[in-house]
């Protein structure tokens, strides 16, 4: 069994999340998923500019990791353009600053922003589980 993905920082959120080619009715239309962690790997490296290692580094990722994340982002944003598919933007497995967390040890629930340690306030535990994401958020990040 494969080990749970982490949280990927993102702290970019479009406006727009939906794109279609013109000319298709909705009913032939097929559409693909963007990530928000894939539309932010390109928004890093692509608009940015950054470097691979400063990538993963603001994503909290290793460069192995980001890699994968552009390479997925880029062949679906391919295949849609390519070949006349909707793309939407939602989902994916993210991290924004804040996140609404408990800790396990204590179950003390408050708002965790990810520039501070990754530990509880009260009694220090590093076991601090995302309610949103339902996933542990075991990464300091910043």
């Amino acid at each position: 069994m494969p080990r749970p993905k982490k949280c990927r920082r993102v702290d970019f959120f479009p406006e727009y999340t939906y794109f279609k080619p013109i000319g298709k009715s909705d009913e032939e239309l097929e559409e693909i998923i963007l990530n928000l962690e894939e539309l932010e790997a390109m928004r890093l490296k692509d608009i940015e500019k950054l470097n691979q290692e400063k990538c993963a580094e603001k994503m909290h990722v290793s460069r192995q990791t980001f890699q994968n994340i552009i390479d997925s982002a880029r062949q679906k944003v391919t295949k849609a353009l390519t070949n006349g598919l909707a793309i939407n933007i939602t989902g994916g497995i993210y991290c924004t600053k804040k996140c609404k967390v408990i800790c396990k040890d204590c179950n003390y629930e408050y708002e965790f922003d990810f520039s501070e340690t990754a530990e509880c306030p009260r009694c220090k535990s590093n076991k601090i589980y995302c309610m949103k994401k339902q996933q542990f958020c075991n990464r300091i990040m910043k």
